[in-house]
């Protein structure tokens, strides 16, 4: 009786979790069972491993041949157990040294000639294979999101063949070369310098850049809502090589191309308003991160708010407040980041043209307050800041000169973030939007605070709406370079709190 075993992982959210794949070769009737949990596509891989051998001149051995995912009681899924499965049998059936596997996870899916086609959490399962001391095994195909995780020893291979001369010791594998972390170049985006007037909206834009703070445009059709929104991503300054790091997991958990570049820019998504709520928070029936996950550490930008279905928008309460989402089901109970900044735009009514004397509908000033019923209270207490903007006229829009490039707006907000690393250090706040009040008391001056005070009355502003309110106007310091926050300050950041 022959036992052999190679490690994999399955993964649970942005966690891998290690799995053992054993093979027992042993006496019986001749079969081929797979065990520990397998689900369909799993349980499958025993008929792309018989086909696969059959293709290398092989043959199954004429025994019971079980082959089991340890730990039993972990749910399996994936491809991915394709080529530990077959290296395990390999090393069962001594085509190669069972030694010489031992030391090494991994990942890839089979191709009935034999060839190893890409699987998802590749970076992942390469990050803690280096963690645990192992090496991995993967797709040639992506021998460089591997090769980012530098504790790794990586075996890169496009073919089955490839890898069993590799143990048999006829054919060594060269490891992926080491990819060089260098700042990625801006895209040639859109440019703030597009926008033409609008002066407060872009104002609005850049405080909200340099403390990630959430941000909602009201205003009619064609006024430049989302033309601003989407200029956002252009002022944000670079992911740091840990956050693009992290974001990279992300894609690859979610099976989206990396590229051989870590990606410095950070992550702007901007999905459709039917989009549901499995979604925009993840879900569906093997739990996969969804849009507010997609764009952890960079924007999530809702256009036509309203119009986005209500239990979507509910479901991103909690995210937004404590920055992750669980997504709970019924097979799986997975828990993703979801540190985003929210910008969102909508019109005033239906028919957008609330207060427009000869376009507004018949239906005006009902249409507007049942329009923005549609969006409740403690999503809007959520919003840091609300802008309105108006259209601007014609004659204005084709003689106005050409507005601040977006550069010179970026290199304000980078500064203004490199003022809030300072003060938090490497491990307190990100950004001025996740500073607790007992961190931002001390810099706020006496007459600042006073006016913050008497505001939480006269608005009606909840505790939340407090706190955001002094975040906001920490921000405002920042990138005016004031070390304490004054009442002017202050007065700007309640501005942006009209509702």
């Amino acid at each position: 009786m022959t036992i052999a075993r190679v490690s994999t992982f399955a993964f649970s959210g942005i966690e891998a979790i290690p799995v053992e794949v054993q093979v027992q070769v042993a006496p019986g009737l001749p079969g081929f069972t797979v065990v520990g949990m397998p689900n369909k596509a799993v349980a499958e891989s025993r008929e792309r491993v018989r086909a696969v051998f059959s293709s290398l001149g092989l043959s199954l051995p004429p025994r019971r041949v079980l082959v089991n995912l340890a730990p039993a009681d972990l749910p399996k899924e994936g491809t991915h157990f394709d080529l530990p499965i077959a290296l395990s049998l390999l090393a069962a059936m001594e085509v190669i040294p069972p030694a010489e596997v031992i030391g090494y996870a991994a990942l890839g899916e089979l191709a009935l000639d034999g060839a190893i086609g890409p699987t998802t959490g590749i970076l992942l399962a390469a990050l803690e294979a280096g963690r645990l001391g192992l090496g991995l095994v993967c797709p040639k195909a992506q021998a460089a999101e591997a090769a980012w995780a530098a504790d790794a020893e990586i075996l890169a291979a496009d073919d089955l063949r490839v890898l069993i001369a590799h143990f048999q010791g006829r054919q060594i594998l060269s490891p992926p070369a080491r990819p060089v972390a260098a700042p990625e170049a801006r895209a040639d985006g859109p440019c703030l310098s597009e926008v033409r007037g609008q002066e407060s909206a872009k104002r609005a834009l850049e405080v909200a850049a340099a403390g990630s703070h959430n941000l909602l445009f009201v205003g009619p059709p064609g006024a430049g809502k989302s033309m601003l929104a989407e200029r956002m991503a252009g002022i944000l300054p670079p992911l740091t090589q840990r956050e693009a790091l992290e974001v990279s997991t992300i894609r690859s958990v979610a099976g989206l191309p990396l590229g051989n570049v870590l990606s410095s820019r950070p992550p702007f998504r901007n999905p459709h308003h039917s989009a549901s709520q499995a979604a925009l928070t993840g879900g569906g029936p093997r739990g996969r991160p969804g849009e507010i996950t997609l764009a952890h550490r960079g924007v999530l930008f809702l256009d036509e708010l309203p119009e986005f279905p209500r239990p979507a928008l509910e479901a991103l309460r909690q995210p937004l407040e404590s920055g992750e989402v669980v997504v709970s089901r019924v097979a799986a109970h997975v828990t993703y980041p979801a540190r985003v900044q929210l910008v969102a735009a909508m019109n005033p009514c239906r028919c957008g043209h609330l207060g427009e004397a000869g376009r507004e509908c018949g239906r005006a000033p009902r249409c507007g307050e049942d329009y923005r019923a549609k969006l409740s209270g403690p999503v809007l207490d959520r919003l840091d800041m609300v802008v309105g903007v108006q259209p601007i006229p014609a004659t204005e829009l084709s003689r106005a000169p050409a507005g601040e490039p977006s550069a010179a707006v970026a290199a304000r907000v980078a500064a203004a973030r490199e003022r809030q690393r300072v003060r938090w250090g490497e491990d307190g706040p990100r950004t001025n939007a996740e500073a607790p009040i007992a961190a931002l008391q001390p810099s706020i001056s006496a007459d600042a605070m006073t006016l913050a005070e008497q505001a939480v009355e006269r608005l009606r502003l909840s505790n939340r709406g407090f706190v955001r309110t002094l975040r906001v106007a920490r921000s405002i310091a920042d990138l005016a370079g004031e070390a304490a926050v004054e009442r002017a300050h202050v007065a700007e950041a309640l501005a942006y709190r009209q509702r």
